[in-house]
């Protein structure tokens, strides 16, 4: 059988002619693949926020339908072209293009730029990379812009909001290992058990965070900070961090704006500083990797996980969107 006709299963996100969008999962082809140089047959992907809108036809995200979301993808090279991998290979793929505009790992077949991927860590198994997906990534990422920004373990209390989401809970999960006393923020009752269990020393809620927010200055609290949510939030967290602090912003689940005066920066010298993983430099990534199936690998993080096949996700997307998803939710494919 020629390669371009093998068969294999994906959730297809389509748009009818009145601009609903509609979710099945069905057959597809290798042929009907984006162009690239190497093959990979996926095993597991994951579910993200941006999945979801993706998967909901957010313009912001995706354009194109029919479409298959899925922005992370862990399996085997199938093929190769390129001559950087051979097949049978384990390899990761997140960011890029994965799951916006290019067909991602929500189906069972993915076709990608080989500079896309990089090798599975030795200690890492693929289900473990999928787990951790582009949130471990992001969390790791922003860890260590803290510690490039001169936030050490002992000077303080770092939060974490957004803390039972993917990237929060990671990120909790991986500053507790590196010694940081971290206090996490939820606006979720009931999840303090989940929180400390994860590392966290301290739980708050998400309006103790903002309390006083309105004021140009609160008082200093936080000698760093990891931050999903942006807005309010945000300026909130940028207000109450101590002289000398740094705060990674790395989501925008509360709002994409940010209201608020200069007089962090320029009384107390504190830093933003933006985190992308979608186009980071591929010596990073790697490195990162490597962290993460080593010595950041994350403890706890992994009997909070929730798996499901392709046919399971509808239910998870809305979820998601919701808020109500807490841990990771990890999407597996078929042998």
């Amino acid at each position: 059988m020629n390669t371009e006709d093998i068969r294999f299963r994906a959730l297809v996100v389509d748009k009818g002619g009145s601009g609903e969008f509609r979710r099945e999962v069905r057959e597809r082809s290798i042929g009907e693949l984006p162009s690239g140089d190497l093959l990979v047959k996926v095993r597991f992907s994951s579910l993200n926020y941006k999945d979801a809108l993706s998967a909901t036809g957010h313009p912001g995200v995706t354009r194109q339908f029919p479409h298959t979301p899925g922005i992370d993808a862990a399996g085997e090279v199938a093929s190769s072209t390129s001559g950087a991998f051979s097949p049978g290979d384990k390899v990761i793929v997140t960011g890029y293009d994965l799951g916006m505009e290019t067909d991602g790992g929500w189906g069972g077949y993915i076709r990608v730029p080989s500079e896309w991927c990089i090798p599975l860590p030795a200690r890492l198994s693929i289900r473990e990379s999928m787990v951790l997906g582009t949130a471990g990534l992001t969390a790791a990422i922003s860890v260590m812009k803290l510690e490039q920004g001169g936030v050490m373990p002992g000077d303080g209390e770092v939060l974490v909001t957004g803390a039972t989401g993917g990237v929060g809970c990671i990120a909790v999960a991986i500053l507790a290992k590196r010694g940081y006393r971290v206090v996490a923020s939820s606006g979720k009752r009931g999840d303090a058990d989940f929180l400390k269990r994860l590392g966290a020393a301290g739980v708050v809620s998400r309006t103790e965070v903002t309390e006083g927010g309105e004021r140009p200055l609160m008082k200093e609290r936080w000698s760093g900070a990891i931050d999903v949510a942006g807005g309010a939030t945000l300026a909130s967290v940028i207000k109450a961090t101590r002289y000398g602090g740094a705060v990674a912003c790395c989501g925008m689940v509360g709002s994409p704006e940010l209201n608020m005066n200069v007089y962090p920066f320029i009384l107390r010298g504190v830093t933003l500083m933006g985190v992308d993983s979608v186009n980071l430099p591929a010596p990073v990534r790697h490195s990162l990797w490597e962290k993460l199936a080593g010595p950041w690998k994350p403890e706890g993080i992994w009997d909070y996980v929730t798996e499901t096949g392709l046919e399971g996700l509808e239910e998870r997307i809305q979820a998601i969107l919701a808020g109500g998803v807490k841990g990771r939710v990890l999407v597996r494919h078929s042998a």
